[in-house]
């Protein structure tokens, strides 16, 4: 199925974020056109980013200021969803000096209408360069959805300025090119208003509907539960939601018209609405949709009438609703959606549909194709040809692999120039190239994906230079627990451990635990918690297979099966976590579910999250764990920290309780470690910190697994083509390249949590890399070569207590310290360095 609007954003995904070919010579020339040029050394044709044919950019005739006349242009010819743009200046080997401290961007859809992009609050201009030769990227928030597109360079005084541009995205295949809405309207709540309008939408508007353009319902952002929250800093309350009183609008239906460029045969129609009912706001009890073939054709009868089951209504969690729409065919698709209460509010509307539609059977508005035997012979006659020639290519493909594989085993060593980093994926290759043969590389590069034929039995080893790595095991998400494949010598191998592999309740992707042989003796049944004792309070986060809420349980001591590891004070709500499974979920998610309660009942130590009870009699399947009243670490430091990092009386916390803290993680990896489990996306995220009775009171850590399924950290992650979760940014080298997770990469782990800890969580890892960076840095450690760049030591951070850190970042894996090496360390020696 081909989702038509619900296009990944973005960096929430880099599947849409593509160099388009002006660097690369995929745009040509013909396609590169200007106003004006100063020279023909200078025309739009060289207006490439990081090339420098002719005099090294494009450069106008004319001046830029006062007013933005100039620009350039080019044409993709066909509907691309545009993520991102970059600009440099002319460097023509150091003797130019011309570069744009700012510009503006122009996009068309038909090549007639000019729309002029704004940022999400509504700014124009965009930030350009400083010199004449670095890259300047920028993200386009909102996305730009176009066929052609200029750059007007500004200038605020006459002079000469140049311009190389680059962009990056995907083709939009036969999407959506327009929707036909009512205006939002603004709600008052406690004498404060919330703008539900479509503060993107790039059409026009008239007699309070918007029309002939594209707006939030397909920015591909989808709102949160409390639609006045907004992902987005600065922007007004109700961003995210383009919302409709039924009052105001004076009917009982919202009507929204999709025009699309091509008639499609729809199957499912994805709307993304909110419920917060306590508040008037509830998703829509009926939708009509009507379909017409193209636009000179009639309304096909009879029209689709779709009810929408009103279960679970009383969760005010907002939710995707997936409505059939019968595989019927239309070019213009017109939907009423009936309000339930006094407010409907929607953030995203999706399609999923098939091929282009050719009528060959006669239907309801519709032509009739006509049968022609001499036609259909020579249609029979392609076809085969070209089944024919699908088979040769599948030969020679399945041929050249077969000697690839041969060769791969034979060759003993590359060349430098061959070399390329390999980032383990769990069922492909992604392969980065890493050969440094241009002196300006894109920040965002082709990604390609190779068959995975590694030898998925293979024991860990120093690795010889890729191409095929070792193979690695599973990556995981959700609980993220995992059998560990090497790390020290009570330690067996990935080939020699029994595993056995299952997906998290909260995660998208694969892991790894040990077998279970689990007796009633060495591992009780946990007790069944009664799910009406359970009091939603928010959603933390949500996964492939489920989601995680907060909840309470009131009077917990009534609970005398309940074996809580703390003392919980009378008459106080005791707060957990739970986890749940979605009730559609598969079979094996099912069982993998089970599994992992199994699992994670035998992990009971004072430093880590502890399972306290199940549902499982009814669904929907429940696990129930600990939850801390603080929140997670990362959160704790960073909103305690009001002024810059210089001394540490102005931190949030003293240091011998940022020792301790960490000294309790460190706690709770040993005891990981002693049962040969490898946590693999161990972070300040993924720690929960107790409440606190005063200042200089030590704080309870306990680690826990919920980071990857919350959108809050979904940054901290790199996410690969919709399907690969990875946390590189606090994954060792080997890792990254082998897909090798042992206790030893866990130190590695560590020592980023620490060095984020030291900072007070005030910046991301390697802030000043990009993803693409930090995994070319991790091809600098495998090379060894003395290129490989450290996290620089924290401002109010120990030499001592760096060091620490750098020896978890030792490139051989084995001269990393263990865990109780940490733990004794920090507890005897870091207390004493400040």
């Amino acid at each position: 199925h081909l989702a038509l609007c619900q296009v990944p954003l973005k960096k929430f995904d880099s599947t849409c974020r593509y160099a388009l070919g002006m660097e690369d010579g995929t745009i040509p020339d013909s396609d590169i056109t200007a106003s004006s040029a100063w020279s023909d050394s200078t025309e739009a044709k060289h207006g490439r980013l990081s090339t420098g044919a002719g005099d090294g950019a494009w450069c106008p005739a004319g001046s830029v200021f006062p007013s933005a006349s100039e620009y350039l242009q080019v044409d993709l010819h066909t509907l691309h969803f545009l993520s991102l743009v970059g600009t440099q200046g002319r460097h023509a080997d150091g003797h130019g000096r011309e570069f744009a401290r700012s510009y503006l961007l122009r996009y068309s859809r038909d090549g007639r209408h000019w729309i002029t992009w704004k940022d999400r609050w509504g700014q124009e201009v965009i930030s350009g360069n400083e010199n004449t030769y670095d890259v300047v990227l920028k993200d386009l928030g909102p996305p730009i959805i176009a066929r052609t597109v200029r750059f007007y360079p500004l200038a605020d005084r006459v002079m000469s300025v140049c311009l190389r541009v680059e962009l990056y995205g995907c083709l939009w295949n036969d999407g959506l090119k327009a929707y036909t809405a009512p205006m939002g309207h603004v709600m008052h709540l406690s004498g404060s208003p919330v703008y539900l309008n479509d503060s993107i939408y790039d059409g026009s508007i008239e007699a309070g509907v918007v029309f002939g353009g594209l707006g939030q319902l397909c920015d591909g952002v989808l709102g949160g539960d409390d639609f006045v929250e907004s992902k987005e800093l600065r922007v007004w309350p109700g961003y995210d939601y383009v919302g409709w009183s039924r009052e105001a609008l004076g009917q009982p239906t919202v009507d929204i018209e999709f025009h699309f460029e091509k008639t499609r045969i729809f199957h499912t129609m994805q709307v993304h609405s909110n419920n917060r009912h306590t508040q008037g706001v509830r998703i829509f009890s009926e939708v009509l949709c009507e379909f017409k073939a193209s636009m000179l054709s009639r309304w096909a009868e009879p029209p689709l009438r779709l009810q929408v089951p009103l279960a679970d209504l009383r969760d005010p969690s907002s939710r995707s609703l997936a409505l059939q729409l019968g595989a019927r065919p239309a070019q213009i698709l017109r939907c009423r959606f009936t309000f339930a209460d006094r407010w409907l509010l929607f953030s995203e509307i999706s399609f999923y549909s098939g091929e282009d539609f050719v009528a060959i059977t006669p239907r309801v508005g519709l032509p009739v194709a006509k049968h022609d035997s001499s036609n259909t012979a020579i249609l029979i006659g392609c076809l085969v040809g070209i089944i024919l020639l699908l088979l040769a290519v599948i030969v020679v493909i399945l041929w050249r692999q077969y000697w690839k594989k041969l060769l791969g085993k034979a060759q003993g060593s590359l060349s430098s120039d061959e070399l390329r980093v390999h980032l383990s994926v769990p069922s492909d290759n992604v392969v980065i190239n890493n050969t440094n043969t241009h002196t300006y590389s894109s920040r965002y590069q082709r990604i390609h994906t190779f068959p995975d034929d590694r030898d998925r039995d293979a024991e860990y080893q120093e690795p010889s230079p890729p191409p095929y790595p070792g193979a690695p095991p599973p990556l995981l998400s959700g609980s993220h627990y995992a059998e560990a494949s090497g790390g020290g010598p009570s330690v067996p191998h990935y080939a020699e451990a029994d595993i056995i592999s299952l997906q998290g309740v909260s995660g998208n992707n694969t892991y790894a635990v040990p077998a279970l042989s689990a007796t009633p003796t060495d591992c009780p049944p946990l007790p069944e918690l009664p799910r009406e004792r359970l009091i939603f309070k928010e959603k933390l986060g949500e996964g492939q297979f489920g989601e995680v809420h907060l909840c309470e349980i009131e009077n917990p001591q009534d609970l005398p099966n309940m074996e809580f590891p703390f003392n919980v004070r009378k008459g106080r709500p005791l707060l957990v976590a739970v986890k749940i499974l979605r009730p559609d979920a598969s079979k094996n998610a099912r069982n993998d579910f089970l599994k992992e309660v199994k699992i994670l009942s035998r992990l009971k130590d004072p430093n880590i999250i502890r399972l306290l009870g199940v549902c499982v009699s009814s669904d929907p399947l429940c696990m129930v764990t600990e939850y801390m009243e603080s929140g997670d670490l990362n959160q704790y430091l960073s909103q305690r920290m009001s002024q810059p990092i210089t001394a540490w009386h102005v931190v949030c916390c003293s240091y011998p309780a940022l020792i301790s803290m960490a000294s309790q993680i460190a706690s709770g990896m040993k005891f990981l470690s002693s049962l040969n489990f490898v946590h693999r996306d161990l972070a300040t995220r993924n720690c929960l910190v107790g409440g606190e009775r005063s200042e200089d009171e030590e704080r309870h850590i306990k680690i826990a697994d919920f980071g990857m399924s919350r959108n809050l950290y979904a940054g901290d992650y790199y996410r690969i083509q919709g399907r690969a979760v990875l946390p590189i940014r606090w994954m060792a080298w080997e890792c990254i390249l082998m897909g090798k997770f042992t206790t030893a990469s866990d130190v590695w782990a560590f020592g980023v949590t620490l060095w984020e800890m030291l900072s007070v969580c005030q910046e991301q890892p390697y802030s000043h890399m990009t993803d693409e960076n930090v995994i070319d840095n991790a091809g600098e450690f495998f090379r060894d070569q003395g290129r490989q760049v450290y996290l620089a030591r924290p401002a109010v951070c120990p030499q001592g207590l760096y060091e620490l850190m750098l020896s978890c970042w030792n490139r051989d894996c084995k001269l990393r310290p263990s865990f109780a090496h940490i733990h004794s360390f920090l507890t005897e020696d870091a207390m004493n360095m400040v």
